[in-house]
């Protein structure tokens, strides 16, 4: 997909000594150009605490407790350079559940080590370390069991394919019959592609095809029919019915498009975009991305929006919206403004790619306008 992720998902470190600040500063470089974050520096150290020579960070003056609440309240991910323990007990007071808590990884200040501990799958605190490790050296520290015996992890097949964990309490069930060599089932959604590996496996009737083997499916994992047949432990499905299985995934098929005067506030807009998906009986856990022009990727309210929501966003030359096919509604005032006559429309399809089908066109209000497209959804098995 030819677009620009806007970075929506905020890092912030924070360090205890001057060894640490030194670190903290040398990882933002590395993860801003590298890893596509977003950094803010903070520390703690009390070197700073009267005269900060170090422009770059902020000197924390509340509890480590009151920071990290703050951050957390704001879906920061964070890294503490430094001991496990002021981690732990900063964090402790926030926490929520898995699908909410933000990642937490702590790194010490040799830069030896680094340890997601908070999130690892669905938050993605895993995939971060892994990335800061091959960056920097330092040895990833994962303790997550399916991780360690590389076997399938429900949550992370989940948030690699789009997919929403409607009822977490079973991922516990379904890990805990991966770890003790128990086959589990999978039944997903007809007409949709499952991906595996390099071959590409129809799915038809529920029952799915690669020549004549379904071999590169994960160790201990069998595709039944759809719909199961009695009890599955995962079901994928975009249809609103209840089914017997531990988990339940919904993809995340819809994408929004917006356009705004510059300036719009996150309540306008947050109430703008929920108005609009209520009526159209659309949950925001089934929305994958907000799409919009280059010209808006620092709107503050757009941008504080997908961070609540932890939801990314996209962006589009004009040259590139102009591109689209279609029957759009027009703005010779927005065509004047930004060189394309329709954003919202044009964005949301866009980001949909192949296939994409606009269900709900151009809404305005308030110098806001709105639309929403919906994608093909497939799956993908990766080792």
């Amino acid at each position: 997909m030819n677009h620009t992720q806007v970075q929506t998902q905020k890092l912030s470190i924070i360090s205890f000594t001057e060894q640490g600040i030194l670190l903290s500063m040398h990882m933002a470089k590395i993860l801003e150009q590298e890893v596509v974050l977003k950094v803010r520096l903070y520390t703690k150290c009390s070197a700073c605490s009267n005269e900060n020579p170090y422009p770059c960070l902020k000197y924390v003056r509340e509890a480590v407790s009151g920071w990290a609440g703050e951050q957390m309240r704001a879906k920061n991910a964070l890294l503490f350079i430094g001991a496990c323990g002021i981690a732990v007990r900063a964090i402790a007071p926030f926490l929520t559940d898995k699908l909410q808590d933000v990642p937490v990884l702590v790194m010490d200040e040799g830069g030896r080590y680094v340890i997601p501990v908070l999130s690892g799958h669905v938050g993605g605190a895993n995939g971060l370390a892994g990335q800061i490790a091959a960056k920097t050296g330092a040895q990833p520290v994962i303790t997550t069991a399916t991780d360690i015996r590389h076997r399938f992890a429900v949550d992370l097949f989940a948030r690699r394919n789009g997919l929403f964990i409607l009822n977490q309490e079973g991922i516990v069930r379904v890990s805990s019959k991966v770890l003790a060599g128990e086959e589990i089932t999978i039944s997903i959604e007809p007409l949709q592609g499952i991906k595996m590996g390099q071959s590409r496996i129809a799915s038809v009737g529920g029952t799915a095809f690669a020549g004549s083997k379904t071999a590169c499916l994960p160790a201990g994992v069998r595709l039944v029919p759809y719909p199961p047949d009695g009890f599955a432990d995962v079901v994928v499905t975009s249809a609103n019915q209840a089914f017997a299985a531990s988990v339940l995934l919904k993809p995340q098929e819809y994408a929004v498009g917006i356009g705004c005067k510059r300036g719009k506030s996150a309540s306008e807009i947050s109430g703008f975009i929920a108005k609009k998906l209520a009526a159209l009986g659309i949950s925001v856990t089934q929305v994958f991305a907000l799409a919009s022009i280059s010209q808006k990727a620092e709107e503050q309210g757009i941008v504080a929006w997908c961070q609540t929501h932890r939801i990314p966003f996209w962006t589009y030359t004009a040259r590139q919206l102009q591109e689209e096919e279609g029957d759009f509604t027009e703005s010779a005032f927005v065509r004047a403004q930004v060189g394309v006559g329709n954003v919202c429309e044009r964005a949301a399809l866009r980001a949909c790619g192949e296939g994409g089908t606009l269900i709900a066109p151009k809404d305005t209000k308030n110098g806001m306008a709105i639309a929403v497209a919906k994608r093909e959804w497939k799956v993908c098995f990766e080792e």
